[in-house]
């Protein structure tokens, strides 16, 4: 099952909550990455709100929702006239793994982490996934990072590994966008990861079942491939990070836990000239995952 977050019709993106939840119920036959079709659950504002609703609750929010556009068809919305919001717009928790996938380790030079890099990012931090992203003023060193995010569903703490897929609600698409001159600041990473609304998630959660195991990661840059990567490529598997990060906190339904970036980042790029292709605005990134859909963001 694929879910989605859609901003009212002539909503400000500026206010919070002028949102709905629906679930997908087609994608394009030649491109499976691109929505078709959507249906609105009922009295539900955004993803996080459906995942916080009882496991009963939430299948008879989506049985009524589907039925009632069996017999009511306009109630089957078309995408191309949907503009996505935040997937999850208040999580109460964001994590974000660096040093993951094992070729960015090996272009950064480092060792392979004994356990997982961890950093934070806040709700103000994420954006939806075909909306601008602000190149600030203050650091012009910005960053693409495609990566593959858990949204948890079941909440839980000190989660053993082999219980931690009860309690993963699907997965999305995300783009760790870093300001990189910031970062570098300090050995502290915070500082060049929590901008505002600077990174996408979504533009789907999709339930586990319909992740494949040999699903890529591709992300490109005006049309560019600068990423690709199986998502099974890491250190740490989805399931041990969840484990992990419940060791210190409880994970309540919502929280997101982004998994790291495979190889070829602008960072550990550089041209003929010797100099790194940081993102400029007007350029379009483009990230996609086997399955979860694609994000397109342009630069501004």
């Amino acid at each position: 099952m694929k879910l989605a977050t859609f901003r009212q019709p002539d909503s400000d993106a500026a206010y919070p909550g002028a949102t709905f939840a629906a679930v997908i119920t087609s994608v394009h036959p030649e491109d499976p990455e691109v929505a078709v079709r959507a249906v609105a659950l009922p009295e539900c504002r955004d993803v996080g709100e459906y995942l916080t609703a009882e496991p009963q609750e939430q299948r008879e929010m989506v049985e009524s929702a589907l039925r009632a556009a069996q017999e009511d068809r306009s109630l089957l919305l078309d995408t191309s006239t949907l503009v996505y919001d935040t997937l999850i717009p208040f999580p109460t928790k964001v994590f974000c793994v660096g040093l993951n996938y094992t070729n960015h380790i090996e272009e950064t030079g480092q060792d392979q982490p004994e356990h997982p890099t961890l950093f934070a990012k806040f709700p103000q931090s994420l954006t939806g996934a075909l909306d601008p992203v602000e190149v600030p003023e203050e650091d012009h060193r910005v960053d693409y990072e495609g990566e593959l995010c858990i949204v948890i569903g079941e909440p839980g703490r000190r989660i053993a590994v082999e219980d931690a897929k009860e309690h993963i609600a699907g997965y999305a698409v995300a783009n760790d966008v870093s300001m990189r001159g910031w970062q570098g600041r300090t050995s502290e990473w915070l500082q060049g990861k929590v901008w505002e609304a600077s990174t996408p998630v979504g533009p789907w959660l999709v339930t586990p079942d319909e992740l494949t195991a040999d699903a890529r990661i591709i992300t490109r840059v005006n049309g560019v491939e600068r990423q690709d990567d199986r998502i099974a490529d890491v250190v740490f598997s989805p399931e041990e990070l969840v484990a992990y990060v419940s060791q210190m906190i409880t994970l309540n339904p919502g929280d997101l836990i982004m998994t790291g970036t495979p190889a070829g980042v602008a960072v550990a790029r550089k041209g003929a000239d010797g100099r790194r292709p940081w993102l400029r605005a007007g350029d379009v990134v483009e990230v996609e995952i086997t399955g979860l859909g694609r994000q397109r963001n342009e630069l501004v």
